[in-house]
């Protein structure tokens, strides 16, 4: 389900959930769990999330979701916006290796992160919720304008558009294209590269820098949870939910 793969002072966290590291509940939160013990290791200065060879992550398991009751579905929720927290308040920088497609949840995994390395080749990375019945929740949105930018986050949240990697690397989605072989390798010289420089005061730059995200994960509420949750059992996103799991199937 996941791999931890040591670097020296660099800890690679691998998605390894065959075959499209779909995100279930279980894996958000050993996800949530690593990173967390990582920051606090006195050894750790940096951190590299990664996947399989052509699949980064799927985003989440929607047929496992499909399965949950609506307190599940809640619980489920709040681990992701406390996954997609300890990635942002890292108090140590994480490389996105993104070694293939990124779709949704997992296009949200990487613009978390501190960089994102993306293999070349014809992969697709994108907040493609809303093809899905998924209004985008507030913190994702948030997350998407600190890296894009206010118009590019609106093109990508209400077109549900998948974007070519070239073109990911055009609006800031991501920030380097490599060959395959050369995506976790360099996450890793990127990773060398920040350890190198003074810890307290990259830190403190970097809490700063990520402030206002931050804040918008912290401001989900009971009532906002709520609304969200009677948007995800509406009948519009439920008979959307259920033709993506069809179309998978097949």
């Amino acid at each position: 389900m996941l791999s931890t793969v040591s670097h020296g002072p660099v800890l690679e966290l691998r998605l390894d959930r065959p075959p499209a590291n779909a995100l279930t509940p279980e894996l958000i939160r050993a996800l949530t769990e690593e990173l967390g013990a990582a920051a606090r290791g006195k050894d750790r200065r940096a951190l590299v999330l990664s996947g399989a060879p052509g699949m980064f992550s799927g985003g989440l398991d929607v047929p496992h979701f499909l399965t949950l009751d609506r307190a599940a579905v809640g619980r489920a929720w709040l681990d992701f916006f406390a996954l997609m927290r300890a990635l942002v308040a890292s108090p140590i920088p994480v490389a996105a290796a993104v070694t293939g497609h990124g779709p949704a949840g997992g296009c949200v995994l990487a613009l978390c992160c501190d960089q994102r390395i993306m293999a070349e080749g014809r992969f697709k990375i994108g907040l493609n919720e809303i093809q899905v019945g998924v209004r985008i929740p507030r913190p994702i949105l948030a997350v998407a304008r600190h890296v894009v930018g206010h118009r590019q986050a609106e093109r990508m949240c209400t077109q549900a558009t998948l974007f070519g990697t070239d073109e990911a690397l055009r609006i800031g989605l991501i920030d380097e294209l490599v060959p395959p072989e050369r995506v976790v390798p360099r996450a890793l010289e990127w990773c060398e590269h920040m350890s190198s420089l003074p810890p307290n005061a990259l830190r403190r730059t970097r809490a700063l820098t990520r402030r206002g995200v931050v804040q918008a994960l912290d401001g989900i509420d009971e009532e906002t949870l709520e609304q969200f949750l009677d948007e995800w059992f509406s009948e519009e996103s439920q008979v959307a939910l259920q033709a993506l799991v069809a179309r998978l199937a097949r």
